[in-house]
Parts: structure tokens; sequence; C-alpha cells
């Protein structure tokens, strides 16, 4: 038998994070838990996210409302639990993601296994960046110097946009991404992409809008930089989109519904020829121990959601110095709550 446990928890940051549609110094965020009767407890996340009308108070009462079919639903496959339960969750894709990894992580440690090892993959290891979000260019110098770190991405979407990227790069040898967040047109991004890969920048994150795939189309073609979808690609179904728009995709498991609809997004992706990263939103542990499992079919990587918290209620996932994860131990995704045995 299942138990359905759901933990809230606000999460501090270390510095207001802003990007070009946001500004925020607190996360709310949702853990939810599937303990099973004996005992082991599997873990995922929903962060509140009110750009895309995501809000704690309402993933609770749905899965509270839920509750009598998640707890009754018996749990032999992630794939099979999920399956079940989709009629249900419809198309609310951060509740789909968080059933979805606390399913998969219960899944390993009733094996004692890693969901990368019952995956069959390697151990192979990519660092992580460190992101700076928008704010003056003090501010960003001095939040990164206060984290060295092998690769940043950067947010942008300012009038002052290659100013920010010079200042940052008097300060450091770092890899540089950015990430403009839809806030470009195509214009900006093709004649700002020479003069960013001049500073070492290595690719650029959603330069512009969805809707605009006329200007996507152009900037794809011109761009001396590669173009790598986030907004653009939310589900399975934006993945055929992408290719010959972008050069590759940022995957959230949130947006897209967990660890399953990840990985078959991962491979058709590779069937296209594009690149795969995955991201993270600003939450615990419990999520980017999520990430980590895939780690190993990634070009990229960016799972420093934690690292951006001034503390989180989960045990940390840590990082080499080179920015490359140090998997988590145990089974499934090796997550725990501090309060929980840390299996």
């Amino acid at each position: 038998m299942i138990q359905l446990f759901l933990h809230s928890f606000d999460l501090p940051l270390r510095h207001t994070f802003s990007i070009s549609h946001e500004s925020r110094d607190v996360m709310p965020t949702l853990i939810v838990e599937l303990r099973d009767g004996e005992g082991r407890r599997g873990f995922g996340e929903a962060t509140e996210t009110r750009y895309y009308g995501v809000y704690r108070q309402d993933m609770i009462d749905r899965l509270e409302a839920l509750r009598p079919r998640i707890e009754a639903t018996p749990l032999v496959t992630p794939e099979q639990y999920i399956t079940a339960l989709l009629p249900d969750l419809g198309d609310h894709y951060f509740l789909r993601c968080a059933l979805d990894v606390a399913a998969h992580d219960l899944w390993g440690k009733r094996q004692g296994r890693s969901l990368r090892d019952l995956w069959g993959l390697t151990d192979r290891r990519i660092p992580t960046c460190f992101t700076i979000g928008m704010a003056d260019i003090p501010t960003m110098v001095a939040k990164m110097r206060e984290q060295p770190w092998p690769i940043y991405k950067i947010k942008l979407g300012t009038d002052h946009d290659l100013e920010i990227i010079r200042a940052l790069r008097e300060h450091t040898t770092a890899t540089f991404r950015v990430d403009a967040n839809t806030a470009w047109t195509a214009t900006q991004t093709v004649e700002l992409a020479p003069r960013l890969r001049e500073l070492g920048v290595e690719f650029i994150e959603q330069p512009l809008p969805p809707e605009d795939r006329e200007g996507q189309a152009f900037a794809f073609a011109n761009s001396v930089l590669p173009l790598l979808a986030d907004e653009s690609c939310h589900r399975e179904a934006d993945v055929a989109a992408c290719a010959g728009a972008f050069h590759g995709i940022n995957i959230k498991l949130m947006k897209c519904g967990g660890l399953g609809p990840a990985r078959r997004m991962i491979a058709e992706a590779k069937a296209l020829g594009l690149s795969c990263m995955v991201g993270c939103m600003t939450e615990s542990s419990v999520g980017i121990a999520a990430i980590a499992q895939l780690v190993p079919l990634l070009d990229y990587v960016d799972m420093d959601g934690a690292l951006l918290l001034r503390e989180e209620p989960a045990w940390p996932v840590r990082f080499a110095d080179d920015g490359r994860v140090l998997f988590p131990t145990g089974g499934g995704t090796g997550a725990a709550l501090i309060e929980s045995p840390h299996a």
C-alpha cells in the first residue's frame, strides 16, 4: 500500500533572483512523498511558479482530492503508476513531475539501486553551470566572485546586455552561457552573437518569444552561436518542432512532467540531431537529485537550483570543484529530507 505525504517549504534564496519577467527572494515548494508499507520513502518536488500559473496551495488541494486514487494505485513500475493516474492529473505537469519523480525514487529504493544503474547508464559526469540572475553590474560581478565556478549562465534581457558580459569577463576566464528568457528580437540575436562569441559565450538560450517562429527561423539561419530552446520546448510534443529552428533543447522536469517524459524527449532530440540540456527551477536537492540521474545522457546540464538557496530541507546534492555533480548515494534518486533517514 502507498501512503501520500505532503511537505511545504519556503526556500530562502541567497540573493534576490531576477530574470526578464520576474524577481524573487523566496521560492515556495511542495515536496511530495510516497511511502510504502515497509517504510521506504520516495520524494518528488514541484515549486510554485506564478509565471506558469502554478500555485502551491492549488497543488495541495488537488493532491488531497486525489489522495484515495494515489494511495490505492499499486506501484509496480513508475511508468505503470503514472499512466494509471494520468486521467486524474490531466495537464498539471508540475504535479505529474512530483509524482513521477517520487514514484521513480521509491521504485529505485525498493531495489536498492540508483536510477542510473537501473537504466543501464554509466556514471559519466559533466559540469553544471552556475546562474547569475539579472541585477546591476556591480551586483552581478559580486555574485560571480562570491561563487567561483567553471561555467556561468548569465541571465540577460536588458538594454545593456553586451556591457554586462564585458564587465563579467574582466573577472573570470570561465565559460559563459547566456539566457535571454525571450527578451530579444531576431535582429538583436544575430547582431549580438559574434560579439558574445568573442567574449567566451558558448550558446544562447531562448532569445525570442516562442510565438515568433519567423524570427526564430531567421536567428537559427544566421546566428554564429548555437541557440537552445527553453520556453519553446516544454513538452514531448514540442521536440519535433525544434529541429530546424534550434540547435538544442533545454528540458525542465516540472514543465514536461517528470523523468519518464524527460527521457523520451532526450531520445527524440538525439534522433533529430539536437543537443540536450536539462535545466532546473530554483528548487531543493530533491529536484536536483532527480536531474542528476539524467546527467550521463546529456550534453549540458543546469542543476544549480539548490546552490542558490540559503538553506534547504533536503540532504544537499554536492559538486566537485570542477562543477561536476557528486552523484547522490543510495537507491532511486538518493533524495531524502533532513529529518528523514538518509537512504
